[in-house]
């Protein structure tokens, strides 16, 4: 596929999508319109079991909405809103590999992932409010979510931009890589997500989705249809017979 924003490498199971705006890496609605785009390819290609968001250069992850793209904004905010919301309800695990500055919507994209490993130099922040504005794509739900209300309204209200070890130590990411070796760490833990059971892996995913925005029923009802498919699968069959076998499993998402 051809991007105007993006470069869109596969390689192994793994997509990894690269914002490529430089020198900020900033969105706009041309680059929403392309992870749209992206998405939906990576949403109906099987090969694709594990993507990665990472942003080109050495600088920047990405510094957010692109305020230049000002007369875009009343199509770009609502639709990179509902981007992100999909990206954080995707069916398969998308690492965010923070590679410099993720600020306002590069944080908010960050968060929306399912892991955030982060190079040990960069920066991560929600600094919308600098502006006079607030995070709009997601950033006041999902902050709290994952730190916990004080933590978040610290970070929000004085529009904080923490390093790589404070925000391990707060939750705010999974990993912190050393300088240089981000995208081998990234890359490695890809890898392994790939060889686990797609089918199990979308089943966790919905019904943990399910039990954080519909309650504990919600969830407890979504984990039971996901058992039942999977038990039924060729996957289980697979992970059973290497059991016995004393041999590593190899899934093929059927």
């Amino acid at each position: 596929m051809e991007f105007q924003t993006l470069l869109y490498r596969k390689e192994n199971h793994v997509l990894v999508i690269t914002i490529n705006r430089p020198p900020a890496n900033s969105v706009n609605l041309t680059t929403v319109i392309d992870i749209e785009k992206a998405m939906d390819e990576a949403e109906k290609d099987k090969d694709v079991r594990v993507i990665v968001f990472t942003g080109a250069g050495e600088k920047g992850f990405s510094a957010g909405f692109d305020v230049t793209d000002a007369a875009n904004a009343a199509e770009t905010s609502p639709r990179g809103r509902a981007l992100w919301t999909r990206i954080d309800r995707f069916s398969k695990p998308i690492i965010a590999a923070i590679n410099g500055y993720a600020f306002g919507g590069g944080c908010e994209l960050a968060m929306a992932c399912t892991f955030r490993v982060m190079q040990e130099n960069a920066k991560i922040g929600l600094t919308e409010l600098n502006l006079g504005i607030i995070p709009g794509w997601g950033g006041t739900q999902r902050m709290p979510r994952l730190i916990g209300k004080s933590k978040a309204l610290d970070m929000i209200l004085f529009s904080k931009r923490i390093t790589a070890r404070e925000a391990l130590e707060i939750g705010l990411v999974d990993r912190v890589a050393k300088e240089g070796e981000l995208m081998k760490d990234v890359m490695e833990m890809a890898g392994l997500l790939a060889k686990r059971p797609p089918i199990a892996i979308k089943a966790v995913l919905n019904a943990v989705m399910a039990g954080i925005e519909q309650g504990f029923e919600a969830g407890i009802s979504m984990e039971a249809l996901g058992s039942a498919e999977v038990s039924t699968s060729k996957d289980a069959i697979e992970g059973f017979t290497a059991f016995f076998q004393k041999r590593e499993p190899h899934f093929t998402g059927e």
